[in-house]
């Protein structure tokens, strides 16, 4: 009897190591879009482009305002004109 009660105990540790184990980890989500404008929206035409596509793709008017004073619209003179999809 007495073995039979070590076994029940090891099979339920190891079955409550299992449940905690699986039970971990994060939450994996991006922030949503609106939640802070990236450097990279400041620094290159490209990295403005991306985030402003980003906020077409996530359907920005539901979601909160974001603070836009801090971003500067990057120019540059010689970089050839990008396509806006």
């Amino acid at each position: 009897m007495k073995k039979r009660t070590k076994k029940i105990w090891i099979l339920a540790l190891v079955g409550a190591a299992v449940v905690l184990a699986a039970c971990g980890g994060g939450d994996d989500t991006p922030p949503p879009v609106t939640s802070q404008v990236p450097a990279s929206a400041s620094a290159s035409v490209g990295g403005f482009i991306a985030y402003l596509q980003a906020l077409v793709v996530a359907m920005a008017d539901t979601l909160e305002p974001v603070d836009v004073s801090a971003v500067t619209p990057p120019t540059s003179d010689t970089t050839e004109p990008q396509p806006v999809d």
